[in-house]
């Protein structure tokens, strides 16, 4: 089925008409999502002003608020201060009583990717512009090798991403260890820009690491300046648990959570820890979903260990009740690994994410339509795992984590946008409204209401794990690349505007780390010297 997106009617209507199909479902009018650069009736959109003033706002950073203006030129933001003044040829956008934050910056997603003997039913094109619409204005997605080639792997995902309309940037899984992969990381960080790799503890049979190859991989990375990404489940116990289930006759959605409890991922998230410790090499913790893992990661954070721990969306907000729902198709579209927990686990998170105990908020976006998790129908391990959040993120973590008093609108950047940056090595090109920043931009109105809904997402799945949910906190505006992009409800997307963004390696987290190697080393009062005779 082709796919299309809504864009603002910025030529004469017969001409669009001509060029675009419209939407049968709503009669708006969209832009082809399946053509490719110059070829696309899209390159309208390159006529848009490249220079901007957004007049009256709160610009927030993650460590300071003031009321000013911003002027973008060309893609960059050229001044930030009070009462700027232009010609009237200048777009004015009036953000009196709004926000003007930083664009979002999504740190775990999975566009265009195989997986389970389907592939996510989001590309390039569609994820990111779902993303737009939500403020969002960049995003980091893991490339998985080919036959376990690093190079094979980042072509193909070069090739996937294209037709991007946003920025982004790669992570690199690693699924085995040889001579080979070792040289190839070495060539990702010091010639393709990717400076951080992931090892998957669960999904035995595929992707799952041992503990060999993951002590190899965590070395390695120390030495390549790159951090280290860690998906958390016993792999082993997870295909244990899920025997047990089948055994059981067990074999809906529900069997997907109680075959992973949360006890598998705290045991992974702690035996990771130590390992990392070990080598004394920072650690990255995707999607914490549980209690037993976030206590993990705090307390190796309180000794002083350099982890990072990261929960996704719908680890925050959602409980596992709708996996017992009687209606397979409803139940399946949140299975998710880890998967969603029990009530109680989320607001544990939320908390933990407040005090700082957890340091951004991500998505694990991957999403498959209800044809594909039918793929599981009588046996929940054949369910495509993944969830959607794109497009939502923004929206939800402002309403459930700053409408309700839990964090303030500074700290709300940091953790959706500027933390990232400065984890992945791109700050202050990105997560900040300084001068010299990239013009990724939103303008959130505080008094605004958002609905969500399937009928009205952008995405290519027809189904949403936050049907119906609703809140205060609009995203009325994005700016990407120093464009508009999403503005009264319309979106107006290029494939192929995105750039990819080269993240250098040796970020904040390796600050110190020879020093206390060294440490270490004088500590040990060894060799000891001893008599031969």
């Amino acid at each position: 089925m082709e796919f299309f997106f809504r864009v603002q009617l910025l030529i004469p209507l017969i001409s669009v008409l001509a060029l675009f199909p419209l939407s049968e479902s709503n009669n708006i009018q969209f832009c082809d999502a399946t053509n490719i650069y110059g070829d696309s009736g899209c390159d309208f959109m390159s006529s848009v002003s490249s220079k901007i003033l957004i007049k009256g706002g709160t610009v927030v950073n993650a460590h300071h608020k003031e009321v000013a203006d911003v002027y973008i030129e060309d893609g960059t933001i050229v001044a930030v201060q009070p009462n700027i003044k232009v010609s009237d040829d200048i777009k004015v956008i009036d953000a009196t009583g709004k926000f003007v934050m930083p664009g979002g910056i999504d740190p775990h997603t999975h566009l265009a990717m195989e997986f389970m003997g389907s592939e996510t039913i989001d590309d390039f094109f569609s994820g990111q512009a779902a993303a737009l619409a939500g403020g969002t204005t960049m995003h980091i997605d893991f490339v998985i090798p080919v036959d376990g080639s690093l190079s094979a792997g980042y072509e193909a995902y070069v090739e996937k991403a294209k037709r991007s309309c946003m920025d982004y940037g790669f992570h690199m899984a690693i699924t085995k260890w040889n001579e080979t992969v070792s040289e190839e990381m070495e060539i990702m960080v010091k010639e393709k820009g990717i400076n951080s790799f992931k090892f998957f503890l669960a999904y035995k049979g595929s992707f799952m690491v041992n503990d060999e190859l993951l002590m190899e991989g965590l070395k390695k990375c120390k030495s390549l300046g790159a951090l280290a990404m860690v998906h958390a489940e016993n792999g082993d116990a997870v295909f244990e648990g899920q025997k047990r289930m089948i055994e059981l006759g067990i074999t809906g959605p529900e069997g997907h959570a109680l075959s992973r409890p949360p006890v598998l991922e705290g045991e992974a998230t702690a035996r990771a820890i130590r390992l990392a410790s070990f080598v004394n090499t920072p650690l990255y913790v995707v999607h914490v979903m549980s209690i037993d893992a976030m206590e993990e990661i705090a307390r190796a954070r309180k000794s002083g260990q350099r982890v990072v721990g990261e929960p996704v969306v719908s680890g925050l907000l959602l409980n596992d009740s709708v996996l017992w729902d009687p209606d397979f198709q409803f139940a399946a579209r949140y299975v998710m690994s880890p998967p969603i927990r029990a009530a109680g686990h989320g607001t544990a998170l939320q908390a933990a994410l407040a005090a700082g105990v957890l340091q951004l908020v991500g998505t694990d976006h991957c999403t498959f339509n209800s044809t594909q998790k039918a793929l599981g129908i009588g046996d929940f391990r054949k369910i495509p795992n993944g969830v959607n959040g794109m497009e939502e993120r923004m929206h939800l973590v402002w309403n459930t984590m700053v409408a309700s008093g839990q964090i303030s609108v500074t700290e709300y950047v940091r953790i959706t946008s500027t933390e990232c940056a400065r984890i992945f090595n791109i700050y202050p090109r990105k997560g900040a409204i300084l001068v010299g920043s990239d013009a990724d931009i939103i303008i959130l109105n505080p008094n605004s209401s958002f609905k969500i809904s399937s009928k009205s997402h952008h995405y290519r799945t027809d189904t949403n794990v936050y049907e119906g949910w609703t809140g205060k906190g609009k995203v009325e505006t994005t700016i990407a690349g120093g464009r508009v992009v999403w503005e009264n409800d319309e979106l107006k997307v290029i494939p192929g505007a995105g750039k990819y963004i080269e993240m250098p390696p040796f970020s904040y987290l390796f600050d110190g780390i020879d020093k206390a190697d060294a440490k270490y080393l004088s500590s040990l009062r060894a060799p000891v010297e001893r008599s031969t005779t």
